[in-house]
C-alpha cells in the first residue's frame, strides 16, 4: 500500500496567512519540508481522506490525477479538511469528468455542507453519491473496509477517527482529535495495526483537548504498546502541524525520532509493503 502525504499542516498552513513568527519566516527563508499545506491523505492514489483547500496545489504538485479517486471520506467539517466548494469543479459545465460517481462518506455536517455547495450548482448530476457514517459501524467501500471512531475534537459536531482495512494491511488514521475517548480506545484493544497516522498540532504547548501535543503523542504510543496494538513492524507517523508550536521539521525529527515514530511532511510517500 502506497500512503502519500498531500499537505501535513494545520488549518493556518506553514508559513502561515499574514504571520512574521519566527517559525513562519523561517519556512520562507527555506522552504522544502518547512513548507506545510494543509492536511490531506492519499491511499493508492484511490482513497482520499479529506479535501481541503489546498488540493488544487496538491494535484500540481505532485501531478495527481483526481479521477482516479473512488472513496473520499471525511473526518470532519473544518475548513481546511472540507472545502466543499471544490467539488463542484467536478461537475457538467466545470470539468470533463469520467461518467462513474466518487463515493463520498462522512458524517451529517460534512454530507450537508457538501450536498449545500453541489445543490447551487445543479445537483450532484451522477459524480457523487454521498453516504452518512455512524461511529463503529463497519463500512465496505469500493477501495477499503472502514470502521469510523469518535474523535475527541469538536463538541458540535461527531468528529471521526478512521480505523482501515486495505490490501491486507490495517491503519488508524487519528487527527484532528485530542486524547482519544474512552470507548476508541476500548474499541482498538484486540486490534492489530500496521500503521497509526497521529497528529500533534500543538508542539510542546501543554494542551490536549481537541488536538496532541508532543507528550500526548508519546503516551498514546504507550497506551498501543500496552493494549498490544501495534504489530512487531508497525510504524507510527506524526502529522498536522500548527506554525503555533514553534518547532520546525527538524525540530519535531529531533524529538521523535529517538521513539521510533516518523515526521511527515509534504509529498512524502510511504510504502506499506
Amino acid at each position: 500500500m502506497k500512503i502519500r502525504f498531500l499537505g501535513t499542516a494545520a488549518f493556518e498552513g506553514i508559513p502561515s496567512l499574514f504571520c512574521r513568527c519566527p517559525l513562519c519566516v523561517k519556512a520562507v527563508e527555506e522552504g522544502g519540508k518547512e513548507i506545510r499545506s494543509r492536511t490531506s491523505v492519499m491511499l493508492d492514489d484511490e482513497l482520499k481522506i479529506d479535501f481541503p483547500p489546498d488540493t488544487f496545489m496538491h494535484m500540481i504538485r505532485d501531478r495527481l490525477d483526481l479521477e482516479k479517486i473512488k472513496d473520499l471520506i471525511f473526518t470532519h467539517s473544518h475548513s481546511d479538511h472540507l472545502y466543499a466548494d471544490d467539488l463542484v469543479a467536478r461537475l457538467p459545465g466545470y470539468a470533463r469528468s469520467a461518467d462513474h460517481p466518487i463515493e463520498v462518506y462522512g458524517n451529517d455536517a460534512v454530507l450537508l455542507r457538501i450536498k449545500q455547495a453541489l445543490d447551487t450548482n445543479g445537483g450532484a448530476q451522477g459524480k457523487y453519491n454521498l453516504h452518512r457514517l455512524r461511529p463503529f459501524e463497519r463500512t465496505q467501500l469500493q477501495t477499503a473496509v472502514v470502521v469510523p471512531l469518535p474523535a475527541s475534537h469538536d463538541p458540535n459536531e461527531t468528529c471521526l477517527l478512521y480505523y482501515i482495512e486495505k490490501d491486507g494491511k490495517t491503519l488508524l488514521y487519528g487527527h484532528d482529535s485530542g486524547w482519544f475517548p474512552e470507548e476508541t480506545w476500548q474499541w482498538l484493544q484486540g486490534k492489530r495495526l500496521d500503521l497509526a497516522i497521529l497528529e500533534c498540532t500543538v508542539g510542546q504547548i501543554n494542551y490536549r483537548q481537541s488536538h496532541m501535543n508532543v507528550d500526548a503523542v508519546l503516551e498514546t504510543k504507550q497506551r498501543f504498546e500496552e493494549y498490544g496494538i501495534l504489530k512487531p513492524d508497525a510504524q507510527i507517523v506524526v502529522t498536522h502541524f500548527s506554525h503555533n508550536g514553534q518547532l520546525s521539521h527538524s525540530d519535531l525529527v529531533d524529538i521523535f525520532t529517538p521513539h521510533g515514530i516518523q515526521v511527515a511532511y509534504d509529498g512524502m510517500i510511504l510504502e506499506l509493503p
